[in-house]
């Protein structure tokens, strides 16, 4: 099992000396992987339409594929990992660029996290349809395996159109690996056909309602004629549940039930000072190899 941190955007800040202590505190306490959620534009609360989503224009997040630049250059063997990154609501030949330059910048240790998101008003910001964001993630997924695997791409999809034009330079890793989020049933046989691992969402937890629903998306894999074995799953634990003794617990129950990846986090307001966070990320670390010896 490999253990992970999100990072804090929120506590970060604007502060690059920060950004560099994350770093080193995440890098001493041999975590396997970083992990950064993306949102790139919040909404105004008090907008004409109203707004109830999870977060708005006042959360902080940092661009994960600047930011992972800027780790490589401090955390020489930690895999970066996006966990989510909005796919349908970018251009498809940007991230795949963007993407071969991180892995290369990290010495192929990037892992590329993608769903379609949620927020209307962020993908109108950036110019993309949201009504047909599924249908689209499938060609972009394939595409984005096209341009990391080879020279040029002759490529005539029904959203994106490349006529004999590549990237240069390609990623380390050829393809990189696509790991997808979601919860949907359609999305759940999305990922089971053509994703490398599954990104679950926070809510399923290590216990029997959570093992349920995750041999259930194994099912899927192995009726879309795959190994089970070689299809990832990944965990996300929150330090608002509980303490090192629940989080000890938790991490073994995730392992039994053959999660493979766990990424450990905070909500945006859970600590009033970045040095609690570190706190909490040597507090889980003991939990989390207690839990795997």
């Amino acid at each position: 099992m490999r253990l992970g941190v999100l990072v804090p955007h929120q506590g970060i800040g604007r502060d690059a000396g920060k950004a560099r202590a994350f770093a080193e505190a995440v890098d001493d306490l041999e975590f396997d992987y970083v992990a950064a959620i993306e949102h790139i534009v919040g909404a105004d609360p008090d907008r004409p339409a109203g707004w109830t989503g999870p977060y708005d224009d006042s959360a902080l997040f940092h661009e994960p594929m600047v930011f992972f630049g800027f780790l490589a250059a401090l955390m020489p063997r930690i895999e970066f990992a996006t966990t989510i990154l909005v796919l349908p609501q970018r251009q498809v030949t940007l991230v795949a660029k963007q993407a071969a330059e991180v892995d290369i910048l990290t010495g192929g240790r990037l892992r590329l996290g993608v769903g379609i998101g949620w927020n209307e008003v962020e993908y109108e910001a950036l110019g993309q349809r949201f009504s047909d964001r599924g249908r689209r993630i499938e060609e972009q997924v394939a595409l984005l395996r096209l341009l990391w695997t080879s020279k040029t791409v002759d490529f005539r999809g029904r959203w994106h159109h490349i006529d004999r034009a590549g990237i240069n330079p390609l990623p380390l890793q050829r393809p990189i690996p696509i790991w997808m989020g979601g919860e949907h049933p359609k999305a759940l046989r999305r990922i089971a056909r053509i994703a490398d691992g599954w990104v679950m969402p926070a809510t399923i937890r290590a216990d029997a309602a959570g093992a349920k629903v995750l041999a259930s998306f194994l099912k899927l894999v192995h009726a879309a004629g795959r190994n089970v074995a070689e299809v990832g799953v990944e965990a996300h634990m929150s330090a608002e549940n509980g303490d090192p003794e629940v989080w000890e617990r938790e991490v073994a129950a995730f392992r039994e039930m053959g999660v493979t990846h766990i990424h450990f986090g905070a909500s945006q307001a859970t600590f009033t000072h970045f040095d609690h966070h570190l706190s909490a990320l040597r507090s889980f670390r003991r939990a989390a190899l207690a839990a795997t010896r």
